[in-house]
C-alpha cells in the first residue's frame, strides 16, 4: 500500500471516529432535554361548568361578560396550586373532543342543563349528560359545590327517598340530592374524616353562616367527611337527625367529591373552605389518596329520615 493510500485510509478512519463522537455528544446533549420533558409535570385541567337552568346564584352571575365571583376565585386557586381552570356556561362544549382535554369537571349548576331557560345560556346537547357520566366512570374526576346537588333531579316526590334504581343517573354518580333549604343561618359542620385531604386544619369542624341544603338519596358507599349538625337550627327543613354535607366516593374508575358549602361569597373567601375544596380537587384529580371506606351508617345512621314537608 502506498503512502498516499495510507493517508486516505487514515483520513477516512479519522472522519468516522469524528462522526461517531459527534453522534455520541449529540445523544448526550439531547438526553437531558428528553428526561427534562418527561420529568416536567403537565398541569391538570378542570372545566368549571356554571350553567343555571333554574335559579342563578350570585356567586356565578356574570355582568358585562365578566366572570362570576366563584369562577374567578377557582381560576386564581388553580394558578396558585398548579392546575388550570376554564369556566363556561356554554353547554355546547359537552362533546367528546372537549372531554378529552380535561382531567376533571367542576359543577356549580341548577336544574336540567340540557334544557333552555334560567340564565338563557346554550344548553348542553342531549348526549352531553351521558358523555359526562361515561367520562367520570372511565377515570375523570368530578367536583360538585352547593347547587351541583340541585341538578338533574330524580323523578318522584321531593320529600321522599327514592330507591337507588329510581334515582337520576347523575344523582347516583354524585352521591346525594338537594331537597330544599331554609333561611340562611350559622350552623356547624362536624368533621368525621379528619385525615381526608384538606381537612387537617378543620379540627372538629367549622361553623359558618350559609344557605344550608337539606339532602337525600345518599349513595350507600359515600365516605362522609363533614356532617350537618341540625340541633338548634331554625326552620322545619332541618328538623331531622344529622346527615352528610360533604363526602367523597368512587364512581367506577372516577373520583367524586361534593360539598354543600358554597352559596355565599364570604364562604368562598373562607380559608378553611378553600383548603377543603383544594383537598377535594386534589383527590378528584388523582393527586392525593384518601380513605374512602363507606361510613354513612356509622356517622349518620338516621340520614334517611326526611324533614317535614311543611
Amino acid at each position: 500500500m502506498s503512502k498516499w493510500d495510507e493517508r486516505k485510509l487514515n483520513r477516512r478512519e479519522a472522519l468516522k471516529a469524528a462522526g461517531a463522537a459527534a453522534l455520541c455528544w449529540g445523544a448526550l446533549g439531547a438526553a437531558p432535554s428528553v428526561a427534562g420533558a418527561q420529568e416536567k409535570k403537565s398541569k391538570k385541567r378542570i372545566l368549571m361548568y356554571t350553567r343555571s337552568q333554574t335559579f342563578e346564584h350570585s356567586t356565578v352571575k356574570r355582568k358585562d361578560d365578566q366572570l362570576g365571583f366563584a369562577e374567578k376565585l377557582l381560576i386564581d386557586l388553580g394558578k396558585s396550586h398548579g392546575f388550570d381552570v376554564d369556566a363556561t356556561k356554554d353547554g355546547r362544549l359537552f362533546t367528546e373532543e372537549t372531554f378529552a382535554k380535561y382531567d376533571a369537571f367542576f359543577f356549580y349548576t341548577t336544574g336540567d342543563p340540557t334544557q333552555p331557560g334560567g340564565d338563557n345560556q346554550p344548553p348542553m346537547p342531549p348526549q352531553g349528560k351521558q358523555l359526562l357520566l361515561d367520562a367520570v366512570a372511565s377515570g375523570k374526576g368530578f367536583i360538585g359545590s352547593h347547587c351541583a346537588s340541585d341538578t338533574f333531579h330524580s323523578s318522584g316526590k321531593a320529600f321522599e327517598m327514592q330507591e337507588e334504581d329510581k334515582r337520576d343517573p347523575f344523582i347516583r354518580m354524585l352521591g346525594g340530592e338537594f331537597i330544599r333549604h331554609g333561611e340562611q343561618q350559622e350552623a356547624t359542620l362536624r368533621a368525621v374524616s379528619k385525615i381526608f385531604p384538606g381537612c387537617a386544619e378543620l379540627g372538629d369542624g367549622l361553623r359558618v353562616k350559609e344557605e344550608w341544603y337539606t339532602l337525600k338519596n345518599f349513595a350507600p358507599d359515600i365516605h362522609v367527611i363533614l356532617v350537618q349538625e341540625t340541633s338548634g337550627m331554625r326552620n322545619p327543613d332541618y328538623q331531622r337527625p344529622p346527615y352528610p354535607a360533604t363526602w367523597a366516593r368512587r364512581h367506577k374508575k372516577g373520583r367524586v367529591f361534593y360539598t354543600s358549602l358554597g352559596h355565599r361569597e364570604d364562604v368562598w373567601e373562607n380559608e378553611k373552605f378553600q383548603k377543603l375544596l383544594l383537598g377535594g380537587i386534589s383527590f378528584a384529580l388523582g393527586e392525593a389518596e384518601a380513605d374512602l371506606t363507606p361510613n354513612i351508617q356509622a356517622v349518620t345512621p338516621e340520614a334517611s329520615t326526611m324533614p317535614p314537608e311543611k
